[in-house]
């Protein structure tokens, strides 16, 4: 089967390029897609930073391409955007596409270690096999300098990715991340399948406990999260994770955005972005991820450049 990336479509958007790829992962024993935004570059030999988007439930690697927008900044500043898949497809296991808050399209960004699921490997995916896919097939790509972001469970994933290898990532965001899955509905059904009925297996994929272990942070982690978003207060919980920071000196910023509109057509969405290129310097962009229906709301957020 071909490891090797195959480009299955390409777009033009802010003088950069859009482009789909298609692999059969190892890790994963399936084919996977993934998307790279490549920013205008000024001449063939030119490496760009990196910096990979992790979605949230029932996505896959073509909602933050298609809705977000954030290739304006990313042409701006020249970073690539790397967005991968949330979990293995086609594998055909029963039960996989039961409930939209586990299995496709719900990989939680962890190994699973339950025999049924043992497909389900997307923390090895996005750490491992990724990164070293691009840096053998994209030599235009410095997978040397990346950073990390995700929303809800990609913010989940952003989160303990980063932690967990602080030699890997500059920074991290997060918007709406379920910071503390081992006490939300989500996180218990995800980890009491994947991993097993072990409280310390699913303390491994928790935000909340790992700063408890890995706190020598330097930049501080960024999340937004919106005010009256329907699942704050039983799934995302998102003052556990500053509470915990605080206690063990890591950096973090908790930004609470409002919601517009009751019925929620008029909402906006704040992606929280931390990445870097040239120079050591911080500066505000504006990243706005909605569905195509919803008003147009641009807010800055910060991006940090090294």
């Amino acid at each position: 089967m071909e490891t090797k990336p195959c480009e299955i479509s390409s777009s033009k958007m802010f003088g950069g390029y859009n482009r789909r790829y298609k692999h059969f992962s190892p890790t994963l024993g399936c084919s996977m897609n993934f998307h790279i935004y490549f920013p205008p570059s000024p001449s063939p030999s030119h490496k760009v930073p990196v910096l990979y988007w992790l979605s949230g439930l029932t996505c896959t690697d073509e909602n933050f391409i298609a809705k977000s927008g954030a290739q304006r900044a990313a042409s701006k500043e020249g970073i690539a955007l790397i967005v991968p898949d949330t979990s293995p497809r086609g594998l055909n296991v029963e039960g996989e596409a039961d409930s939209w808050d586990f299995g496709v399209g719900a990989g939680f960004y962890l190994n699973a270690t339950q025999e049924k699921w043992k497909n389900w490997r997307m923390y090895d995916y996005i750490v491992k096999e990724l990164p070293k896919l691009l840096s053998e097939n994209f030599p235009q790509l410095n997978t040397a300098k990346a950073s990390i972001f995700g929303h809800s469970m990609g913010g989940h994933g952003a989160l303990t990715i980063y932690l967990k290898n602080l030699d890997k990532y500059k920074s991290v965001s997060a918007f709406a991340p379920i910071v503390n899955p081992i006490n939300c509905a989500w996180g218990q059904k995800a980890f009491t399948n994947y991993l097993g009925e072990n409280k310390a297996d699913w303390e491994e994929y928790d935000a909340t406990c790992l700063v408890a272990k890995f706190h020598d942070v330097s930049a501080t982690i960024l999340i937004d999260q919106g005010e009256d978003d329907k699942f704050l207060h039983d799934q995302l919980l998102p003052n556990k994770f500053p509470e915990a920071c605080k206690k063990h000196g890591v950096p973090v910023l908790l930004r609470l955005q409002p919601v517009f509109g009751p019925s929620g057509l008029e909402e906006y969405v704040i992606i929280s972005v931390s990445c870097w290129n040239r120079g050591t310097r911080l500066v505000e962009v504006a990243f706005c991820f909605m569905p195509c229906f919803m008003k147009l709301q641009m807010m800055p957020c910060h991006m940090m450049l090294v």
